[in-house]
């Protein structure tokens, strides 16, 4: 007897914050969602977590209320020098920290009550596209029949779906990616960036009285120090005095870090074998973009505007995919260009003093380089 196959209108594969707030936005409008998720909620996730205040009206209309959270509001900026130079700038917009083991937890809460089924510790192992009939997506909990897929699984193409050869051809090298939560005093309105030998970190506050400590390298920095991140630390990141004095005197919640390895920046595409794609399933942001989860979570909005519309028998599938492709390119082409520019400024010991001592005497122009790496409210 076989077993009868579950259908959906719409199957997420990954349940990070572009995929729980698409979720939320199509289940709001009737439109039946299953969702793929690998790990159990909550759970951590090597990120900044900060999230610039352009994201923060449209998730409280997804139902999460931050202005009971009492969160964090950042509207100060410090960037540090290897060589000790500090440049200290005020945020026009600014931004607000929490962590992705609170936001993405309450996230599915809220995708839960809306009606969206959730699958945790369901890892997707493949597909098969039928045409006008949809996707059948083979996972670990069996099989599902969705008409529209979609996928969030962040910055590693899963093996059954084609990969973008902008992905080989244009890599920007390979970096690792390393996460704390620590207890510092560094003050709750202010996000630091402190600069070292190839790489840059983030320390900023997020919830429960953490901060967050999170810094991108190469991945050679790594293997110069036998694949020993502590080692890696004391002689590469502890050469810049702040970072120092952060590492041997803040209280680290957990002593070993989180870590993500193969990272590779590059604007990927939209659509991959009929699959849509957001967050960074869509592009791998650099860092000094601005913030890539406000990416995220506008490319759910504008995916979830033209899904609906389809779902609404309003446009073809093929004019989703056109309008889709369309507003990211608006959306984000600039800041990807401002980033990857910006990030050539970063982690070199005499280029980075430089320019941050020549920026620190023209702040509208720090100003106007901020502002090419964030959006408006929406």
């Amino acid at each position: 007897m076989e077993t009868q196959v579950k259908k959906y209108d719409c199957g997420i594969i990954g349940g990070g914050l572009a995929g729980l707030c698409l979720a939320i936005q199509l289940a709001d409008r009737g439109v039946s969602v299953v969702l793929f998720e690998k790990n159990q909620y909550p759970f951590h996730k090597v990120c900044g977590e900060y999230i610039s205040m352009e994201s923060w009206d449209f998730i409280k209309s997804l139902g999460l209320n931050l202005d009971q959270l009492n969160l964090p509001i950042i509207n100060k900026l410090g960037i540090s020098s290897e060589k000790g130079f500090m440049l200290e700038h005020n945020l026009q917009m600014g931004g607000f920290g929490i962590s992705r083991f609170s936001l993405d937890h309450a996230l599915s809460r809220i995708a839960i009550a809306k009606g969206v089924v959730i699958l945790e510790h369901c890892r997707v192992n493949g597909m098969e596209d039928l045409g006008n009939e949809g996707f059948i997506v083979k996972s670990a909990l069996g099989d599902y029949n969705v008409s529209i897929l979609c996928g969030s699984y962040g910055k590693y193409t899963p093996q059954f779906l084609a990969r973008n050869p902008a992905e080989t051809v244009n890599e920007s090298g390979n970096y690792i990616g390393v996460k704390y939560h620590i207890k510092t005093d560094l003050a709750p309105n202010r996000i630091e960036l402190h600069n070292f030998k190839d790489g840059y970190c983030g320390i900023s506050k997020v919830d429960q009285d953490w901060h967050c400590l999170c810094y991108l390298t190469t991945s050679r920095n790594l293997q110069d120090n036998g694949k020993d991140i502590k080692a890696m630390e004391a002689n590469v990141l502890h050469k810049n005095p702040f970072l120092k004095s952060y590492f041997t005197e803040a209280e680290f919640i957990n002593k070993a870090p989180l870590v993500i390895s193969n990272i590779h920046f590059s604007k990927k595409q939209t659509q991959t074998d009929g699959v849509f794609l957001l967050g960074d399933a869509a592009g791998s942001i650099t860092p000094l973009c601005g913030n890539g989860m406000s990416m995220g979570i506008r490319a759910s909005k504008m995916l979830a505007t033209e899904l609906i519309r389809y779902f609404e028998q309003k446009q073809s599938i093929d004019e989703v995919s056109a309008h889709y492709q369309k507003a990211w390119n608006h959306a984000f082409a600039r800041r990807i260009t401002a980033g990857y520019y910006l990030q050539g400024l970063f982690g070199k010991r005499n280029t980075t003093d430089l320019a941050l001592r020549t920026l620190n005497k023209f702040p509208g122009a720090l100003n106007k380089l901020v502002s090419l790496t964030h959006g408006d409210r929406f």
